[in-house]
């Protein structure tokens, strides 16, 4: 009885391999970005030692916009220029959580 029902269930799952997949096309080149966008600017990273402190800073374009002071002691805190003014403030949150600060417009 199994031998019948396998050959039974395999019979009727044999049609579903043997079948062609439909015939699929090359999806095309996607459009080249906007002038002035780049997909690759990724921050410059400079490391500096002052004094005892291992200081990091991250620029885009130029402008420095975070700074990760790590003391000899290791523990690291952040300065983070959030509103682009040039401002700088301590962010004991950075580490735990990034949130997205995109430009939309600059000049």
């Amino acid at each position: 009885m199994r031998r019948i029902l396998a050959a039974a269930l395999f019979a009727a799952a044999l049609p579903a391999f043997a079948q062609q997949p439909p015939k699929l096309e090359p999806i095309p080149e996607p459009p080249p970005p906007p002038p002035g966008m780049t997909d690759t600017e990724e921050p410059q990273v400079t490391i500096r030692k002052r004094g005892e402190d291992e200081v990091t800073e991250y620029r885009v374009r130029g402008k420095l916009y975070m700074v990760k002071v790590t003391p000899p002691h290791g523990v690291p805190y952040y300065l983070v220029d959030k509103e682009g003014n040039g401002q700088m403030v301590r962010d004991d949150t950075a580490p735990t959580l990034a949130v997205p600060m995109w430009v939309i417009k600059s000049w």
